[in-house]
């Protein structure tokens, strides 16, 4: 199945090099050795390609070089800026790892000027649309999440097996790579409460209190996970982003199966998982900024969505699960922004319908299937 980044990619690669980020097992090194059938492979875990890469002994007639998890490597960004520098392309370089490429490795010289950066996210119902009906992809999301092999498998008993390895290779693996953390198990309790409290805002102190550590540990803790794509934080909308930052954010899983507090809470992950990938491409292939928050008053009123591009609220969004009545919180702030277009996304519902104010209630899997945010 061909991903929706590769016609970008090849295009992109003929004068920069190509940095390729997201969740272990997202389908990076598979896309990568879709852009052309001459290619060479280094994968920096095998110790044969490591001792290559030292020796810098790869075919320069190939058409591409494709670099894996190179992020684990010291001074890799100083070490890939010297191969381009020096010799140029051709062929093409390609960088993936399952560790957020923009952060790891901070130490050695910068890529700027010289590189692309794509983020690879799991499937959603706009990319798998061309092979399973909009609802049948979602009901299938909500059991086995959006990951390719488990997704493609569609085996209940095949995603808690893959579940568990893959969450397993994460903690004891990439994450000692990239820190040196040893309180595994206390890692795993953290992750059990997030789980649990996916669409409610996340307090440091009280996670904290629950697994008996200090909060600072545990928003390191937390912070290690989002840059290794096991979830990532949604914050509340402010005009002044240093208050923003200060508040409670919530916290969503890329895996969507993972998630335990409830249908509507995995209905919610879905979509946010959906926008975060659609935002990210946006960056990635358009250079707009964006972000993704929710909003909340001190009275209570609150939607689970606002879509910011170029600083401008585009998007209202709540998300429900059955109920097509109308969410009143949507027009005491659709009357806050008025150019942005107002959605309630059902999952179970029997009729679209458009309210006077412009507030839209649309069938939750064909929006997201036909998702376009500019």
């Amino acid at each position: 199945m061909k991903r929706s980044l590769l016609p970008n990619i090849r295009q992109d690669l003929e004068q920069k090099i190509i940095l390729l980020s997201g969740p272990r097992q997202s389908g990076k090194t598979t896309l990568s050795k879709m852009v052309t059938e001459e290619y060479e492979y280094f994968n920096y875990d095998y110790p044969e390609h490591r001792a290559d890469l030292l020796e810098m002994s790869w075919d320069r007639k190939k058409d591409l070089v494709i670099f894996d998890e190179i992020h684990k490597m010291p001074k890799w960004k100083s070490w890939i800026k010297g191969v381009y520098d020096v010799e140029g392309i051709p062929p093409r370089y390609l960088v993936t790892g399952s560790a957020n490429l923009s952060t790891a490795g901070k130490a050695g010289d910068s890529l700027a000027g010289r590189h692309f950066l794509y983020r690879l996210h799991p499937f959603d119902l706009k990319e798998v649309s061309s092979i399973i009906a909009p609802e049948d992809a979602l009901e299938r999301m909500l059991r086995v999440g959006g990951f390719p092999e488990p997704f493609l498998q569609n085996d209940d008993t095949f995603y808690r097996r893959w579940k568990r390895s893959h969450t397993d290779t994460i903690l004891r693996q990439d994450l000692l790579d990239l820190e040196s953390v040893t309180d595994i198990m206390s890692i795993e309790t953290l992750i059990e409460l997030l789980r649990r409290r996916v669409g409610s805002t996340v307090s440091y102190s009280s996670l904290a209190r629950d697994i008996s550590r200090d909060p600072k540990t545990v928003k390191q803790w937390i912070q290690h996970l989002e840059t290794l794509y096991v979830l990532f934080p949604v914050r509340p909308y402010s005009h002044r982003i240093s208050r923003s930052l200060r508040k409670e954010p919530k916290y969503y899983f890329f895996d969507t199966a993972q998630v335990s507090s409830g249908e509507g809470a995995q209905i919610e992950n879905i979509v946010a998982c959906a926008l975060l990938k659609e935002l990210h491409r946006i960056e990635d292939t358009q250079g707009y900024s964006t972000a993704l928050h929710f909003l909340r008053t001190k009275e209570g009123k609150e939607v689970d969505f606002a879509v910011v591009i170029e600083d401008d609220v585009r998007y209202l969004i709540e998300v429900k699960t059955g109920d097509s009545s109308l969410h009143k919180p949507l027009e005491h702030f659709g009357d806050l922004f008025p150019e942005a277009v107002k959605l309630q996304l059902v999952k179970n519902i029997t009729r679209e319908k458009t309210y006077p104010k412009g507030i839209q209630i649309r069938r939750l899997s064909d929006w997201l299937a036909q998702l376009q945010l500019v």
